[in-house]
Parts: C-alpha cells; sequence; structure tokens
C-alpha cells in the first residue's frame, strides 16, 4: 500500500513521460516488485538542465518523506544513483566530433539537423566520461517499442556517415 501511495503522490497530469514532449524532463516508473513485507519502485529521472534533474530527485525525496510519515512502522528508503547526463555540457566545449559528424552527413547528401532527445544514451554517458559521443541518427522507427525498425536503405546509409567519420577523423 505504502509503494502504491508513492505512485499515487507523484504528479501524473505533468511529469510522467506520457504527459510531457520535448524538452520537458520527467519521472518514470519503469519496475515495480514486492511481497506483503517489503517492495521496491525503480524510477528514470530526465531532465535537459542540471537544476530540474536535482528538483525531479527533491521531488522524488519528499514524496517518500511524506508518504514514510503516515507510517511510523515502515522503513522507506529514496537512493538516487546518477546514471545519464545531457552530453551538450561537454560537447559544447568541444564541437570537434559534432562537426566531425555533420561533415559525413554532407558527404552523404544529408542535412544534417541537431534535435535534443529526452532519454539517455551510452554517448551521453561516454561523453561524460571524456570520449565525446554526439548521437547519431540511424532511421530508427518505432523506437523503444515492441514494433521498433529500421529500413535496410537508413541501416545503409548509417553505416555510410560512420565509415565517412572514421575516414575524417584518420585523416586528422
Amino acid at each position: 500500500h505504502l509503494a502504491a501511495k508513492i505512485v499515487q503522490t507523484l504528479p501524473h497530469v505533468t511529469l510522467t513521460p506520457e504527459t510531457t514532449d520535448g524538452r520537458e524532463g520527467f519521472i518514470h516508473l519503469y519496475a515495480m516488485s514486492g511481497t506483503a513485507a517489503e517492495a521496491e519502485l525503480r524510477f528514470i529521472l530526465r531532465d535537459f538542465e542540471l537544476e530540474g534533474l536535482a528538483a525531479k530527485g527533491a521531488l522524488l525525496q519528499q514524496v517518500c518523506q511524506a508518504v514514510a510519515a503516515t507510517e511510523p512502522r515502515a522503513e522507506i528508503g529514496c537512493q538516487i544513483k546518477p546514471q545519464y547526463r545531457n552530453m551538450r555540457y561537454w560537447l559544447e566545449k568541444d564541437m570537434g566530433p559534432v562537426e566531425l559528424a555533420r561533415a559525413a552527413y554532407r558527404d552523404q547528401g544529408l542535412d544534417p539537423k541537431s534535435v535534443p532527445i529526452r532519454g539517455g544514451t551510452d554517448g551521453s554517458r561516454l561523453t561524460e566520461l571524456g570520449l565525446p559521443c554526439p548521437n547519431l541518427f540511424t532511421g530508427m522507427q518505432e523506437i523503444h517499442g515492441p514494433l521498433e525498425w529500421i529500413s535496410v536503405q537508413d541501416m545503409a546509409l548509417a553505416t555510410k556517415v560512420c565509415l565517412g567519420i572514421a575516414a575524417r577523423a584518420a585523416q586528422g
């Protein structure tokens, strides 16, 4: 019941992935498990800005504390672990990898566009660790759904772009 109270207390109309769009951050409950004695909730916190990310973490902690206060026999913990950061904070300091990718796209006759994405990627984590990895468009459709797909043509073009990046990087 307490786990359900936590979920019910969080904003449902403003901060879930399905109620937000574009550059809006969110709190996403992605896993629940438990027994009569113990329950675990796992959330993903996303925001383009560090301040927004911190605010979402503070809200989640505040909700957990408020629910814990309603049942003195319960022990409710709220641990927040960093996962992904906005790679912009690092790429703005060195746009070389981004420009390299844009040039490789132009070599294939494509007009590169920079569109922020709301999710985390391996590239954002690698960028944070010092290996700049801008996200590259691959042509995928129905992203993260059970029907996710990519055409053979788009995959071939993405491969050509990656080979172009490698060739340009080797030239220095």
